[in-house]
């Protein structure tokens, strides 16, 4: 059994971006191998463990199999074991090592459209200690479905602090970057910039006048107070869960009362508009939303990146949900809390790369039923 284990996992590389991962235990303690632990953990996540007992459940079951490429000197650790190395683990310290194999995907994919988005752990706080719950900021590759970085917060309203701190561990040369009302900030846009990346901020009250200016120039367009205008428009139709939905996106370049707000958010150059019709039991309702963007006026890749941004609720934080139960969980101590969070978005991004037709939640399971499937999910595409 082990012969064949180490046969197949041969090919392993992931396991190799976290060996330099600094052990936060004293030395008479390491009765288990650091790296031992971490594969155990990223291997029953993506098997369906939810929280520390199932990892060690899942140990237990795999133990012959794992052998065949972890040393596992001491047999596999308790779940109190596993849960005290992950809640004094440095979150940053783990993220970077998980960042390493990240890049090493980012040659082969290239990363052309970034979302970033903040989701709350809503189980993770704890009244007694007074701990509030777990608030994360993440960056998400639309096309690859690659988390390339998180940074938590103690609540929503601090993501204008986390965005500008995940902007230094993101590459974002050459990406389109897309993030809701919270981080339209100029020095988001300005970093963005800088970092060599193109921006679509999206635009409320919270950025007053430049919301009722871009408001107003739309608004004179529709009543055709501005023929001379030149815009743009693209429409999309959906039909999901009983409801239809028609998008109407419109974009301009940025006019010339609004030359102020040119001067003032960096690097941008035009505005867009979208409004969705939604149709459900004959009863139609209707929203508009507006963006600030640093691209020239390209309808399409406009709408592309909005409708890209949306769809982070779909394929990462209802996925974490749904899948991965994140927002029932109830690890609260110390580091634990956002390393868990950390090893769901890496095994969801591993999962991710496999190119099996079948759901998230099947691929998890076919991961625990089947050794072979699991080694080819860590194999990645590295």
């Amino acid at each position: 059994m082990s012969t064949i284990a180490t046969s197949s996992a041969s090919g392993l590389t992931i396991f190799k971006h976290f060996k330099d991962l600094e052990d936060p235990r004293i030395e008479r303690t390491k009765k288990h191998l650091l790296l031992d632990i971490i594969a155990l953990a990223i291997c029953a996540v993506i098997s369906g463990a939810d929280g520390w007992e199932d990892i060690e459940a899942y140990g237990k079951d795999k133990h012959e199999w794992l052998r065949g490429f972890l040393k596992l000197p001491n047999g596999i650790p308790s779940h109190d074991t596993i849960s005290r190395v992950f809640r004094r683990l440095n979150p940053r310290g783990f993220q970077d090592c998980f960042l390493l194999w990240i890049e090493s995907l980012n040659s082969a994919l290239g990363l052309k459209l970034i979302a970033i988005d903040g989701k709350t752990a809503r189980h993770s706080f704890d009244g007694k200690s007074g701990k509030s719950a777990l608030h994360l900021v993440s960056a998400w590759s639309v096309e690859n479905h690659l988390t390339l970085g998180q940074v938590a917060v103690d609540s929503k309203s601090n993501e204008i602090t986390a965005i500008p701190e995940l902007l230094k561990i993101l590459d974002v040369h050459g990406a389109i970057v897309t993030i809701d009302a919270m981080g339209c900030q100029k020095n988001i846009a300005a970093e963005i910039v800088e970092g060599g990346g193109d921006y679509i901020l999206a635009v409320k009250e919270n950025q007053p006048t430049l919301y009722a200016a871009i408001e107003r120039h739309f608004q004179d367009i529709d009543k055709g107070s501005l023929p001379c205008v030149a815009i743009r428009t693209h429409v999309t139709h959906d039909l999901a869960h009983g409801r239809v939905e028609e998008r109407q996106f419109v974009m301009s370049a940025i006019p010339e009362e609004m030359s102020d707000k040119k001067k003032e958010w960096h690097g941008s150059k035009s505005i867009g508009k979208v409004i969705s019709l939604t149709t459900r039991n004959g009863i139609e309702t209707s929203e508009a939303r507006y963006y600030i963007c640093s691209l020239k006026p390209s309808v399409k890749r406009f709408g592309e990146a909005v409708r890209g941004h949306w769809g982070i609720e779909n394929s990462c934080h209802w996925v974490l949900d749904m899948t991965f139960d994140e927002d029932q969980s109830r690890i609260r101590m110390d580091h634990g809390t956002e390393n868990f969070a950390l090893l769901r978005r890496l095994a969801l991004s591993l999962i991710k790369q496999d190119n099996s037709p079948e759901s998230v939640r099947r691929r998890r399971k076919r991961a625990g039923w089947n050794d072979s499937r699991l080694l080819n999910i860590l194999k990645g595409r590295t």
